[in-house]
């Protein structure tokens, strides 16, 4: 049957040319992940987007991800992926893992629509027979005609999205990713791409949903966890896990910004932007 298991799972991503300094703590009060200096790597300020995650996905599991922007969850999901690569911790996968993200692997602007739905089902873990049978159920769903045998620098984005959508549901999912964010291209092929997914998440023996929305993880999922700046705070009903979330959100309108906390401390503002390198959701 199908399984995950992560143990103390860190993840962090550097941001060039910025220093710690004041600046650096008063952030992170305003986003999700920590950012902190590197210590004794000799690097800058880094953003610790997962910290000391651990959690165990099991067969039935329809898991939801809740937390404010930048908490973690679509690193999480790209961890689960093989993605990102943790900087430390252990992670094992038991099962063929579908994700559906907005981006999908392998892409090569100067290879045709066929040669990318290749290359894109091999890094989804399908071998070329397998690929090669599904072929005509790709192009058929995508909708894209002669296109198929042009480079996909030709197309627009929303045919790119119609493509990808299309390869990355011809999959057969044990463990499927889902973040809420993934495009589908007009209404009509959005109302078919929805159907299609309801159908993947029938087959897959455990889902894991990222999402902002309250009624999509209660309708979807068993199970939710919450993240807070890469820690996982709370794991249970999703009911519970949501109303948890909703109290956490409320407490943090009430907290001053970053501007208005340094402006209280020296008397000089600082804008409240994020640094310029971005930083992961």
């Amino acid at each position: 049957m199908a399984s995950v298991t992560l143990e103390n799972i860190i993840t962090e991503f550097e941001i060039y040319g910025m220093r710690p300094s004041l600046r650096v703590a008063l952030l992170n009060r305003a986003i999700g992940g920590l950012l902190r200096g590197s210590g004794s790597r000799g690097r800058g300020v880094v953003v610790r987007a997962l910290d000391d995650v651990s959690l165990q996905i099991n067969h039935g599991d329809q898991l939801g991800i809740v937390g404010h922007n930048g908490a973690g969850k679509s690193t999480l999901l790209r961890v689960l992926a093989g993605i990102y690569e943790p900087l430390a911790g252990r992670i094992a996968v038991e099962g063929r893992v579908s994700p559906l993200f907005n981006t999908w692997p392998g892409i090569e602007h100067d290879d045709t629509g066929y040669e990318n739905a290749v290359t894109c089902g091999l890094f989804l873990g399908m071998s070329r027979a397998e690929i090669a049978r599904k072929l005509p159920m790709i192009e058929s769903f995508a909708e894209l005609g002669n296109y198929m045998a042009l480079p996909v620098k030709t197309y627009s984005a929303g045919m790119l999205v119609r493509l990808g959508f299309a390869v990355m549901t011809a999959t057969e999912p044990e463990i499927l990713l889902l973040d809420e964010g993934l495009g589908a291209g007009d209404a009509r092929f959005a109302a078919q791409a929805r159907k299609r997914v309801e159908r993947l998440i029938e087959k897959s023996s455990i889902m894991v949903l990222a999402s902002h929305s309250d009624d999509l993880i209660l309708q979807m999922c068993n199970r939710a966890i919450m993240l807070e700046h890469g820690r996982i705070v709370a794991d249970g009903d999703p009911q519970e896990i949501i109303e948890r979330y909703r109290e956490s959100t409320a407490k943090a309108a009430e907290q001053p910004g970053v501007e208005e906390a340094v402006d209280g401390e020296d008397g000089v503002g600082v804008a409240a932007t994020p640094p310029s390198a971005a930083v992961p959701a």
